[in-house]
């Protein structure tokens, strides 16, 4: 077992996990998109039980972002960290470049594909593509 770490831009806010994750995925859906300013988000999902998040209980702040969803980031630096909902309870995603050093695994698939932005060019890495992964 090893000893997933990271944390936020300023430090404020800090997370542990051991390994092993369940999955690591390249998320193109218009939510993660807005909420990380980017054209796609990486994401580690990780049991929510083992990961320990030290806040100092000042940073963290999480926003309902949709029915049944939250995203947490820190308040300080405005770094966007985690996703949680409903729709995969006992999961806490964590965006991976977050991450000091290597995760367990590298990414699988490309998840919400059907709503990837055109106008980043990505080439052919192999990883499947579909578009809402409960499909």
């Amino acid at each position: 077992m090893t000893l997933l770490h990271g944390s936020c831009l300023c430090g404020g806010v800090a997370f542990r996990a051991p390994t092993p994750s369940l999955w690591v995925a390249h998320c193109h859906c218009s939510m993660c998109r807005r909420a990380h300013g980017a054209p796609v988000v990486t994401w580690v999902g990780l049991r929510a039980a083992s990961v320990q998040i030290d806040d100092g209980g000042e940073h963290l702040t999480w926003y309902a972002s949709s029915p049944g969803a939250e995203r947490g980031f820190c308040s300080r630096c405005g770094s966007p960290m985690f996703f949680r909902a409903e729709r995969w309870p006992g999961e806490l995603h964590i965006a991976r470049a977050l991450f000091q050093g290597e995760v367990d695994r590298a990414p699988q698939l490309h998840v919400f594909w059907d709503t990837h932005v055109d106008w980043l060019a990505l080439g052919e890495d192999g990883l499947k593509r579909v578009g809402d992964p409960k499909d």
